[in-house]
């Protein structure tokens, strides 16, 4: 839902969160010979990553000039590094949905966060207010308070009893950790239990249910939908034992349950960087989180499920 945001005060402080792009990492960094050598090559699979490379680094540079201009205290942080966002009363991404995704595993509740796509051409941008293009006008934007807030829900996960986060955006893949071996778990939601054989399923709440939830057979939920949604992947059902559960959503006040029946789990959380080992018989618990996201100049609002 869209919430109203106050004005920060004068020189605000901002944080800056930002990726390294793949040039970077595999070229600069790495030192990948097989890359390198594509690269020297012009070989159209690598083609894209020094423009985007390019591209990046325009927009950092710009980040800085404009950020300075407009009268902030910036502090740059790559996203890799640790550390929290509370102290800032504005948070900006520079990448694309990965580096939001990223950040906002590190932003409380309260805590407005404004994503740019540094690399629109090669990068979707679905979180993003703006490119690189409109880098300085979305930054003056979010500084006078201007820019209109959504609070998006987020979901918490548990495992055996131990806080895993309360901070997911998009999604959580449960799956065995081999892609080409079968997941075998039981699920209850709503009174009902199930023990399913499948490919894993994708649980989430309201932002990430026009992604990988839908791609796997799932609804688009209205953003300020406050249920989460799971979605079971290629499940291996027979005439004689239908499931019910394959996909559906989950309350608030009500929790979804698993427990795992085989013995190389995983639990990827916001996409491949966070995995969390889940052996055999252990206990998963998702439901909606108390600390929801502020997301400032979000376009993608979505009036009603499709």
């Amino acid at each position: 839902m869209s919430v109203s945001r106050p004005k920060p005060a004068s020189a605000p402080r901002v944080l800056v969160i930002y990726k390294k792009s793949s040039y970077q990492i595999y070229v600069r960094d790495r030192r990948h010979a097989l890359i390198e050598r594509l690269i020297e090559a012009r070989d159209r699979t690598v083609a894209p990553l020094l423009r985007a490379h390019r591209d990046h680094l325009r927009a950092l540079e710009q980040a800085r000039a404009a950020l300075s201009s407009l009268g902030a205290r910036a502090s740059f942080r790559h996203r890799s590094q640790p550390g929290h966002a509370q102290a800032f009363d504005l948070v900006v991404t520079l990448g694309g949905d990965g580096t939001l995704l990223w950040a906002s595993h590190h932003v409380g509740p309260g805590v407005p966060v404004i994503a740019i796509n540094t690399a629109p051409r090669d990068s979707v941008g679905y979180y993003c207010a703006g490119t690189k293009a409109e880098l300085r006008d979305v930054l003056r934007d979010a500084l006078r308070g201007k820019l209109e807030a959504s609070e998006l829900a987020r979901m918490r996960a548990d495992v055996d009893g131990k806080l895993v986060t309360k901070r997911v955006l998009n999604d959580v893949l449960f799956c065995h950790n081999c892609p080409a071996s079968t997941s075998r778990y039981s699920i209850r939601v709503g009174g009902r239990e199930e023990n399913h054989k499948s490919s894993g399923l994708w649980v989430g709440p309201a932002a990430g249910s026009s992604a990988a939830q839908h791609s796997a057979g799932g609804r688009i939920l209205p953003l300020r939908s406050q249920q989460l949604q799971f979605v079971v992947r290629e499940p291996y059902e027979t005439k004689d034992n239908p499931y019910k559960l394959k996909r559906g959503l989950v309350p608030p006040g009500q929790v979804l349950r698993l427990q795992s029946r085989m013995r190389a789990g995983r639990l990827y959380v916001d996409g491949p960087h966070s995995a969390h080992v889940i052996d055999m018989a252990s206990r998963i618990e998702l439901q909606l989180s108390d600390e929801p996201l502020t997301l400032l100049g979000f376009r993608h609002h979505r009036d009603r499920a499709r």
